[in-house]
């Protein structure tokens, strides 16, 4: 059974210029406008005097004579929202981006790397949070449909999840106007047939509505109506590359912590990389310190892999180069790029390299983990407290004689 979230930030354009006017917080704002002009975006106080996206700077400004303008930065637009794809992308590789402020995600193959599709989600609206300072909404449900709907209802700030056996209980007390994809031309043609819930219209026979809405709308609501949605997650580039990161609980100045993540990311991002097909030949390590100041370095193999410790290697060499004095490490982040289908590339073989390796011992280690759980095999150093690891100096050197 398909696993989807849907993300959807909330009141993105607001709340992304509200980190430059901390000030204006709890007050109705909105983006765009002033003088003259339309609104960009309002926050949820202004949302409250009834002001909208597309409104007339003037009529907004009689809604909510207290109302606060802020114009829009889209450098920083952009720069956030590729911050979010960076979070998505490392739980899952199959992303869909529907805008720059919402995106679905398929968690399908991704759900054994976490205690639950909630605790993704939960994840997810954290690292958002803790990252861009900006809030988002989550919606996870066997469906794109269903998840969006749920997304929705949990706005702002909120996660909500409908498993299959709950999506009719979810859906059906709705009224037919909160359906993605019903306009008000729609809701009002169903109005009249005397629809108002969508429980009304997944019990209104298909034939009933073709009259009104034509034979492809009516099976198509119909459909929805129980939840049944067939479009998959299409990732608009998948080429663009597969990895993880992770956000310290503490910023920390041991470079044998940092290393261990290192390693503890190359790992994830590599997995996930075999399980969905690929090989990658560019690794990028990127250090986020105390501060938000974020380096990045990129490396090129010189033939693709998804062997953790090969990535690995490549992100030390690149952290070595770096040569931090005791910098405070916020986030550590390893990704892989210049993606290839493991049935189609071409590696380089050495002339020492045993008949069996890491490679075939990391796919039996993926094998033990689909079927008992992430815990069920791990690296020694991985699970090692952390004075041990410090007293190891470097974990996880690459050693392709010993697999």
């Amino acid at each position: 059974m398909a696993v989807i979230m849907h993300v959807d930030m909330d009141a993105f354009f607001a709340s992304v210029s509200l980190r430059r006017r901390p000030e204006l917080r709890g007050t109705p704002v909105v983006v765009g406008g002033s003088p003259r002009g339309v609104v960009l975006s309002a926050n949820y106080e202004a949302r409250a005097f009834g002001i909208r996206s597309g409104m007339p700077s003037g009529r907004a400004k009689r809604l909510c004579p207290r109302l606060n303008f802020i114009d829009p930065t889209f450098d920083d637009f952009s720069s956030v929202a590729k911050g979010i794809v960076a979070v998505f992308e490392s739980v899952t590789p199959v992303v869909e981006a529907a805008s720059i402020d919402e995106a679905y995600l398929d968690l399908t193959s991704a759900r054994h790397q976490f205690s639950s599709p909630y605790a993704i989600g939960e994840h997810v609206r954290a690292v958002v949070c803790d990252e861009q300072q900006i809030t988002c909404s989550v919606g996870i449900g066997p469906s794109k449909f269903v998840a969006k709907m749920a997304s929705r209802a949990a706005k702002p700030d909120g996660l909500i999840e409908v498993p299959p056996q709950r999506v009719a209980d979810f859906l059906h007390p709705l009224a037919v106007e909160t359906m993605y994809g019903v306009g008000e031309p729609t809701a009002e043609k169903l109005h009249r047939l005397g629809i108002r819930t969508i429980a009304d219209l997944a019990r209104t026979p298909v034939g009933a509505l073709r009259q009104t809405l034509g034979p492809h709308q009516s099976h198509q609501l119909v459909e929805l109506a129980w939840g049944r949605d067939r479009t998959r997650v299409v990732p608009g580039v998948v080429e663009r590359g597969v990895g993880s990161q992770e956000t310290f609980g503490a910023d920390t100045e041991d470079p044998a912590v940092v290393r261990r993540e290192m390693l503890r990311m190359a790992a994830k991002t590599a997995r996930r990389m075999r399980r969905a097909g690929f090989l990658g030949r560019t690794v990028t390590l990127s250090v986020r310190f105390a501060d938000f100041r974020t380096l990045s370095r990129s490396s090129t193999l010189p033939s693709p892999t998804d062997v953790t410790d090969e990535i690995y290697a490549a992100a030390l060499a690149l952290y070595q180069r770096l040569g931090l004095d005791r910098a405070r490490v916020r986030r550590v982040g390893i990704k892989v790029a210049g993606l290839v289908r493991s049935d189609r590339a071409e590696r380089q073989p050495f002339l020492d390299d045993p008949e069996f390796g890491w490679r075939e011992a990391e796919r039996a280690v993926d094998a033990a983990v689909g079927k008992f759980g992430p815990k069920a095999v791990q690296r020694a150093v991985l699970a090692a407290p952390r004075n041990w690891v410090a007293a190891m100096g470097h974990p996880g050197q690459p050693d392709r004689e010993r697999p």
